[in-house]
């Protein structure tokens, strides 16, 4: 039977957190800014400018000096002194509640997700219920706080249901309630976010909580994104002079899919270790470094493993590379760089290893060669058109990427991908528009993915990442192997800001999805319409 570690990892993050608050106030300032593409991809004019060296490619920020006169605009889109009663000030310019003090700061909201919408090729109707809350604050000029909660209700079109009902799991949340009392095909669930963030010197970051992060400069990731939920985190992060960023990161995860064994029936855990250093060679040029070590925290009969050095090793590479390591880890390895092309236009790319055999590295279709690739363009002000930002980006990775032979080692939280929504044996293309003028936001995307499914539960095609990967000698493969099939994806958005402060919307969108192979076509046409808010990335293209 496994041991329970679980509350003494909570214990051990609560009392870091009063260690780091205890420590003396210093200059530098660590407001935490939730990530939010929507609400990032406004900063593109800032961050991509041939004038700046802002490392853009680990998410989510810290507002710095860079991008606070760019945020203090964006948290003041409409805001009118014509507004003079509680309940208008309130709706239209402020938070809930809203502090300010020479020595800290606090605000508070209540967040609202309501919608309804109508899936006109499945015949049925869809909703949105959420209610929840954010507070955040700064204490000093080094140290802040953020915390939001959702509890949550919905009735999903058939394509996203289907996934929930896979894996019992909300994808990027939490899990599926199953529970007497709710309405049939519906869904219920809650999640919390909770950060501290804590600046020890002026170049030294600490942070601590539940959280997600995204590493790279695109729309999706092939190395960490934040698809998969929350996770329990330690994160440092360090400026090495003027260009280099150097950060590290200790969580630990879950899998819903292994065999539970111990006393209260808990799934099976295991640590996330990630490394990753970006430099930037100039304002225009930089290039980052990256790798992950997944470690069961115990094996398949509950005997928890020795301490391994490498678990704490700050080193970038050495929790992959090192002598120490376990034959039954997974470890994976990877790059990213950028080339702003242009003043507000940057090309990036991102490199993927897993596994690789260097003489067939180039030949593209052995199993032993499981990689991926991304490469893409985005910017801001398209056409000279200002607030135009727009992105285009191709992904691609091999058949059985991010799979282990160990299958609780496989590169998953709560069986979703820690990288790609699409696992892997994909090849996909999408683009972004967005255009804000006052308080209207307009929003279209596209986009198109080839993947192979499994036909049996048994089958494994290399794209589920949650399967055994089984070595084989000289097998062949190629994208899109199993079931080749075809994904076509469009929406598109309009809405009209009410209040900044907590992005208080009403929102309209259509969304197209065509999934079609060799055994159906499977399509939704939709349409929602609702009063939204919050700064959160929900993924439904997939």
């Amino acid at each position: 039977m496994q041991k329970l570690y679980f509350f003494s990892f909570r214990k051990s993050f609560l009392l870091a957190g009063i260690i780091l608050f205890s420590v003396q106030l210093s200059k530098a300032q660590s407001t935490y800014l939730p990530d939010s593409y929507q609400l990032y991809q406004k900063f593109n004019a800032d961050i991509y400018s041939t004038k700046t060296a802002f490392h853009t490619s680990m998410r989510p920020f810290l507002i710095d000096s860079l991008i606070q006169h760019s945020y203090d605009s964006l948290m003041n889109v409409g805001v009118s002194d014509k507004y003079k009663s509680w309940f208008n000030r309130k709706l239209f310019n402020e938070h809930l509640f809203d502090v300010k003090r020479p020595d800290y700061t606090f605000y508070g909201d209540v967040i609202l997700d309501l919608t309804a919408g109508k899936d006109f090729t499945g015949k049925k109707s869809t909703y949105l219920n959420t209610r929840g809350y954010q507070f955040g604050g700064t204490v000093g000029k080094n140290f802040s706080f953020f915390t939001s909660g959702f509890e949550n209700a919905a009735k999903f079109p058939t394509y996203y249901n289907n996934v929930v009902n896979a894996n019992q799991f909300i994808p990027g949340q939490a899990y599926l309630r199953n529970y007497v009392g709710i309405p049939k095909n519906s869904a219920d669930w809650s999640y919390v976010t909770a950060i501290l963030s804590y600046n020890v010197t002026k170049n030294i970051n600490v942070t601590l909580g539940e959280d997600k992060m995204f590493i790279g400069d695109g729309y999706r990731s092939l190395l960490l994104s934040d698809y998969a939920a929350n996770m329990p985190l330690l994160r440092i992060t360090a400026n090495l002079g003027k260009h280099v960023q150097y950060m590290a990161t200790w969580a630990y995860i879950e899998d819903t899919h292994e065999t539970k064994f111990d006393v209260f029936g808990s799934n099976r855990r295991k640590w996330a270790f990630f490394h990753y250093v970006d430099w930037n060679v100039s304002n225009r040029v930089s290039f980052g470094f990256f790798n992950a070590l997944i470690s069961p925290e115990a094996d398949a009969n509950g005997n928890r493993r020795g301490f391994d050095v490498n678990f704490i090793n700050p080193l970038l590479f050495s929790s992959s590379l090192g002598p120490s390591q376990q034959p039954k880890d997974n470890t994976l390895v990877g790059f990213t760089a950028k080339y702003k092309i242009l003043d507000k236009t940057a090309l990036y790319a991102q490199l993927l290893l897993d596994r690789f055999k260097a003489s067939d590295f180039f030949s593209g279709n052995n199993a032993d060669n499981t990689n991926g690739v991304q490469v893409g363009i985005r910017g801001a002000d398209l056409l000279a058109v200002k607030h135009f930002n727009y992105l285009f980006e191709f992904n691609t990775v091999k058949p059985y990427t991010y799979q282990n032979s160990n299958t609780i080692s496989s590169y998953n939280f709560y069986g979703d991908p820690l990288a790609h929504p699409l696992g892997a044996n994909f090849r996909e293309v999408l683009g972004i528009l967005n255009y804000s003028i006052g308080r209207i936001d307009l929003q279209g995307q596209v986009n198109y993915a080839k993947y192979g499914l499994d036909n049996l539960i048994t089958d494994n095609n290399g794209k589920t990442v949650n399967k055994p990967f089984v070595p084989t000698d000289n097998t062949t493969t190629t994208i899109g192997q199993g079931i080749s099939t075809q994904l076509y994806y469009a929406e598109g958005t309009i809405s009209f800001l009410l209040n900044p402060k907590y992005n208080l919307r009403f929102e309209l969108s259509g969304l197209y999805r065509k999934e079609s192979n060799a055994l159906a076509d499977n399509k939704t046409t939709m349409l929602t319409f609702g009063l939204r808010s919050s700064f959160r990335n929900l993924y439904h293209d997939f």
